[in-house]
Order: structure tokens, then C-alpha cells, then sequence
């Protein structure tokens, strides 16, 4: 029996534990692996492979990494796939290649659409206070994540879930839920469900600017900004002209004692009062220094105590 062909289109790590399912799959061959170009990271500006590509390559599958896909749409015409699968590529993809498969171009898209089309949708779910999440898998169309839903997959949100633990569970998810969706396809049983455009959400692409703490916001919202902040692009605020990352906290108090942005001591542990409540901090990390507890920082940055952060 013939196995199904498809072209695989992703980038970072999410999208990579997603195409680690589609290989898992016997019936399945992955017959070529679309990434965006290698860029460079970190302070020393490495480059290196993405997830995805780094992946594929691992499994002997063929990469292309244009800066516009449709580049090599010769190439993808000739591999005659029976589906285009995307999970965060990060490119638009034109209308002549999303009629290039058999049967379906779908995208594997990290919210319950019709809420958060866009870009940052892992971090607006955590950042509203919602309590739940999930993986959307819909029909690729012209339009920014407006196609028909074949399936969807809900996920709770825990007080606990950071940007970077729920874009594991995410992952996990949207690969069992491409698998199963390819099959349901192929079997005849799928069916395509209009999304409600009227209760359409959009989220933008965060930039680093978009860390910085207004502490004049309630403890309960800073709460979940930092945990949506993180690991990127990190919440963080000023102190004495330098940046100062808030990486977690420990609890939230119920103290209006001292004006926003006022660090104090707590119990014996670093706190920082908000417009509403005060946060006892866990984990921070000054400028151009490791990561450390409440209790380290205090040691090396004594002169934080009494500041007022900005």
C-alpha cells in the first residue's frame, strides 16, 4: 500500500515535536521539510540549524529554507504530495501552492479559533486568564488562520503554566491531532466546520518591548505577564538604568503597603508591590548575569532593597 506524502512546513520546537509525530507514523512519508533560513542566536551568534531542520536531517529528509517559499514551488510541484502540513513556518504560503496537495493544505494552529488568530497565541491565553487552550487544525486559506476547522483539541491552563510549559503541551497535542486528522481525511470521515469570523481575535508578534512590567497593574495580571513573558521575550522592568528580568514568582500578597514598583522584604524574601497586592519574587535576573533565587540576588544586589523599579 501506497504511503501518504507530505510536505512538512516548520520551524522552531513546537513545530518540530510536531513532525516527530508524523514520522512516528508507518503510513506516513515525510517527503520534504520546508524550515525558515538558519539565523543566528544567543550573545556569540551561533548559527544553528532549526529545530525542524535539524530534525529532518537527523531522518535523512530533504530541506528547503528559501526566504519565500514561493521560491521552490517547481520543487514541491514535482514531489506530488497528498498533503501540506504547516506548523508555525512563520511565511505566508500563495494560493498555487496550497493547491499543490491531493487532498488538503492544513495548519496546525496552537488556539480554539476563532480566538487568537495571529501570532503570539500561546502567550494571549495566559495573559487573559483563560482557562483553557487547544489546537486548532483548519484548511489553509488566503486569509490569516480563517480557514475551515477540521478538529480541535482543548487543553486546560494551570496557575503554574508559563509560556514555555504550555508550548510543550501544545506540541504534544497538535501532533496527536494532525495524526489523527490526516487519518479521518483519508478515511472520508472529516469534515470542515466555517469558523464564526465575527468572534474573530488578533494577536501581533511580541518584541522585547512588550516585557516591560507596568507596576502599577494589579498582582494577579503581573502575575500571568510574567509567566506569558516567558522565556520571550522575558517580563522585565528598570533598575538603576539596567534591565532587571522578573522569571518567577512565588506567590501573590494581599499588601498595598508602599507605592508601585517598591521592593521590600517580605518574610525574609524579596517582594515588589504592585498597584493591587504585591508579588513575592522567586527567580530574577540583573543584566548580563545568570538567572538567580530571591535570596541570591539580595546577597550580590543588597541596594535593591527599597528601590522603587520602574
Amino acid at each position: 500500500m501506497a504511503k501518504t506524502k507530505i510536505i512538512f512546513a516548520g520551524t522552531p520546537e513546537l513545530a518540530a515535536t510536531i513532525l516527530a509525530a508524523l514520522l512516528a507514523e508507518a503510513s506516513f512519508e515525510i517527503v520534504c521539510v520546508l524550515s525558515q533560513p538558519d539565523m543566528p542566536v544567543g550573545r556569540k551568534q551561533i548559527i544553528n540549524p532549526t529545530p525542524v531542520k535539524a530534525l529532518a536531517l537527523e531522518h535523512g529528509i530533504e530541506v528547503l529554507q528559501p526566504t519565500k517559499i514561493s521560491q521552490v514551488a517547481d520543487q514541491l510541484r514535482a514531489l506530488e504530495p497528498d498533503f501540506l502540513i504547516v506548523a508555525a513556518y512563520a511565511q505566508l504560503i500563495p494560493d498555487d501552492i496550497l493547491a499543490l496537495p491531493k487532498y488538503e493544505a492544513l495548519n496546525v494552529h496552537a488556539s480554539l479559533l476563532p480566538r487568537y488568530r495571529g501570532a503570539s497565541v500561546i502567550q494571549a491565553p495566559i495573559l487573559n486568564g483563560d482557562t483553557e487552550t487547544g489546537i486548532s487544525i483548519i484548511r489553509m486559506v488566503a486569509k490569516l488562520d480563517a480557514g475551515p476547522i477540521f478538529a480541535q483539541s482543548r487543553l486546560a491552563i494551570t496557575d503554574s503554566d508559563n509560556t514555555e510549559t504550555l508550548s510543550i503541551k501544545l506540541a504534544e497535542l497538535g501532533g496527536q491531532t494532525i495524526v489523527a486528522s490526516i487519518k479521518d481525511i483519508l478515511a472520508g470521515t472529516a469534515e470542515a466546520q466555517e469558523q464564526d469570523h465575527n468572534q474573530a481575535t488578533y494577536v501581533k508578534k511580541l518584541s522585547k518591548s512588550d516585557g516591560l512590567i507596568d507596576w502599577t497593574r494589579e498582582a494577579t495580571y503581573l502575575d500571568r505577564f510574567i509567566r506569558a513573558m516567558s522565556p520571550w521575550p522575558s517580563a522585565w522592568t528598570w533598575m538603576n538604568g539596567r534591565q532587571l528580568k522578573i522569571l518567577a514568582i512565588k506567590e501573590i500578597l494581599e499588601l498595598d503597603t508602599y507605592k508601585p514598583g517598591k521592593v521590600f522584604v517580605y518574610n525574609s524574601q524579596l517582594a515588589i508591590q504592585t498597584g493591587r497586592g504585591a508579588l513575592l519574587i522567586s527567580r530574577l535576573q540583573a543584566e548580563g548575569k545568570k538567572a538567580m533565587t530571591s535570596q541570591e540576588f539580595v546577597n550580590g544586589y543588597g541596594e535593591i532593597i527599597g528601590a522603587v523599579l520602574s
